[in-house]
């Protein structure tokens, strides 16, 4: 089914089997979610769609999962929630009590997964997301949902290592967050890391999610002769702030995001614009990741580029993993229950493409974050927990100078 199809019947459900023969007669295990498809995050939604296709499909073709000594097919039944979190509810809801899938994978978005868990928890129907990393999530003692993003509380914790490391190291920090529940929640975790570090915050302030006008927030910037801007917000509004920044001349000597940086679509929109950004993530393919299904992490990218038409990134990536991390944990229970599953989730010991996949008691998994930069439109490693990888381009040069 086409993405302009997609498009045009968005409150239909899509219904995705590991073969066609399969789709004649009920399938096995169903997996059920709901993903912006369509609305103002259906370009990150799309990862999701497509990670948990690309998973599925990949499962069964290598004999889908055996519990008890018999194998199994999987298959999808995804609605398109339309960036609409009052509707992911209701979705949700209803493909646990009508659609009766077996088990949940995530929609993309903190603010969604935090909705949405309250489903699974509901009617005891196990989700593993990796959509959603806010601390929220995980904090409410619920037993039925696993992530698998690093906490949202630091992901600028190998930033601020690196910004210790940085000669001439920082005068000042600016902090810049949405007001939604994972960039709330990465605000949180970056003030004591911070302040720990000795760096002064010359600005701290919240803005509207789905913001588009950030001209006040840069003149402050500007006037206070901040040296380095670290935002927490979502890609279309990553994209504004950088294109009013250079509309106002307005050239720190870094700017950092939670966002947009490791994407090719990010990297496109911006072009030469998107040089000297830096962010973070807590994957790259690399071969040194093995997996089961996909043999390493290099291998998956390749064929995830060649499938669908574009890089994957850790939001793909964690993707298949959720796919993965139920798959073993059906086999591990030997059921589909939901009650063994979850307990299975919850001792779940594996390597994945994504990295190694264990959950803590909340549910949450901690890979670390390495920083990454944009340098002449392609993404470097700078920044890991045994320090410097490469040299970063900094400080970054005023817009005219380029």
């Amino acid at each position: 089914m086409s993405r302009r199809l997609l498009r045009t019947l968005p409150a239909l459900a899509l219904v995705l089997y590991g073969s066609a023969s399969a789709a004649a007669e009920a399938p096995d295990v169903v997996l059920g979610a709901s993903i912006q498809l369509t609305g103002p995050v259906a370009n990150t939604g799309r990862y999701y769609r497509d990670a948990y296709q690309m998973a599925v499909e990949k499962i069964n073709a290598s004999g889908g999962v055996k519990i008890g000594g018999v194998s199994h097919k999987l298959a999808l039944k995804i609605y398109d929630n339309q960036s609409d979190v009052n509707l992911s509810v209701r979705q949700y809801t209803q493909l646990v009590t009508q659609d009766k899938v077996n088990l949940l994978l995530g929609p993309f978005a903190s603010n969604f997964a935090l909705a949405d868990s309250a489903v699974s928890e509901k009617y005891k129907v196990p989700m593993v997301q990796g959509g959603g990393a806010s601390d929220q999530i995980f904090s409410r003692k619920f037993k039925y949902i696993f992530g698998t993003l690093a906490p949202a509380s630091n992901y600028f914790g190998s930033t601020v290592d690196m910004l210790k490391a940085l000669k001439p190291v920082p005068a000042s920090v600016a902090l810049l967050y949405a007001d939604d529940a994972f960039d709330v929640s990465v605000a949180d975790g970056t003030r004591p890391l911070l302040k720990s570090a000795g760096l002064q915050v010359a600005m701290d302030e919240r803005y509207s999610t789905n913001a588009t006008d950030f001209n006040s927030l840069l003149s402050q910037i500007k006037s206070k002769n901040v040296d380095v801007v670290l935002v927490a917000g979502h890609e279309t509004e990553i994209l504004n702030f950088v294109r009013q920044a250079k509309s106002l001349a307005v050239a720190p000597k870094m700017y950092s995001f939670t966002v947009g940086v490791p994407s090719e679509d990010f990297r496109r929109a911006l072009g030469r614009d998107a040089d000297y950004a830096f962010g973070m993530t807590a994957w790259l393919p690399s071969a040194a990741l093995k997996d089961r299904w996909f043999g390493d992490a290099e291998q998956f990218a390749q064929a995830y580029k060649a499938k669908y038409g574009y890089d994957p990134d850790y939001h793909a990536a964690s993707g298949v993993a959720d796919v993965e991390a139920l798959a073993v944990a059906m086999e591990t229970a030997g059921s589909v229950n939901p009650q063994k599953v979850r307990d299975a989730l919850a001792s779940s010991k594996f390597d994945s493409l994504y990295g190694p996949i264990a959950f803590n008691a909340q549910g949450q998994i901690d890979l670390p974050q390495v920083v990454i930069q944009v340098q002449a439109d392609k993404l470097a490693e700078i920044y890991g927990a045994k320090g410097f990888i490469t040299q970063p381009k900094y400080p970054m040069p005023a817009w005219n100078a380029r």
